[in-house]
């Protein structure tokens, strides 16, 4: 499949970037400077995303036209996917965990966060997605002050990575895993269903390299297992301005 992308110098060649901290600031919107260096980019190989958030939020961050700037959109980990524009077969994390399990997930996490002592608490404590539950121990709908405050205090006191561990304890046989990520929250998933499920839908289209571009890429990260991945070349970023110089260092843009 190939032929798809002979309008590229590096056909079989794919650059595949986390979003948010890697294409954009946190929670950020994405620069001129770098939409005109995927445009670039684009020419010379095919091009890709692959994110935690649903397709809603990262078009937030990427403008509506993602499906446009973009020859792979993968949402939710590539449970929700996109080539060229058409949408691809889905998968769930209910159908997975059984209504029963889920709801003792969910209660455990939210009497959890109810003992934290937190600065500040807000609200949407768990985000139910496709594939995932995101779960935020501050809350999602903080304004963007707070989070700032509520990551500083996070690494200072290690609330996710402790949740993380608590979690892992009380759940070892539901068949899950655990990615802290972002700011203010983690994601909690079936196990296999992380960044690197977005490769399955590249099964086929005769690749022969694939780059990641990710901010997360330690372990616990939600950037890590893609990176780490026998079938990806990881590249560890620090933030956008970092994607930009070594794209155009390794690709001469």
């Amino acid at each position: 499949m190939t032929s798809d992308w002979s309008d590229r110098e590096f056909p079989s060649t794919i650059c595949l970037f986390d979003v948010d901290g890697t294409l954009t600031p946190a929670r950020g919107i994405v620069t001129d400077s770098m939409k005109t260096t995927l445009a670039k980019l684009r020419k010379k190989c095919v091009v890709g995303f692959v994110g935690g958030s649903d397709f809603v939020k990262q078009k937030e961050q990427l403008g509506d036209n993602a499906v446009d700037m973009f020859d792979f959109c993968f949402s939710e980990n590539g449970l929700t996917a996109f080539r060229k524009g058409q949408k691809l077969p889905s998968n769930n994390f209910l159908n997975f965990l059984g209504e029963e399990r889920y709801a003792k997930l969910v209660n455990f996490c939210l009497r959890y966060i109810a003992d934290l002592e937190l600065p500040q608490k807000r609200g949407t404590f768990i985000e139910f997605r496709q594939g995932m539950i995101n779960v935020s121990p501050i809350g999602r709908n903080c304004s963007r002050e707070e989070r700032d405050r509520y990551e500083q205090f996070d690494l200072e006191h290690k609330i996710r990575e402790k949740f993380v561990i608590a979690l892992k304890k009380e759940f070892p046989d539901f068949g899950l895993k655990f990615s802290i990520g972002g700011q203010i929250s983690f994601d909690v998933f079936p196990e296999g269903w992380d960044k690197t499920y977005c490769l399955r839908h590249l099964e086929g289209e005769g690749f022969s390299t694939i780059h990641f571009f990710g901010d997360k890429a330690f372990e616990g990260g939600n950037d890590w297992e893609i990176y780490n991945h026998e079938a990806t070349i990881g590249h560890s970023v620090k933030n956008p301005l970092e994607t930009e110089a070594l794209l155009k260092d390794l690709f001469h843009l």
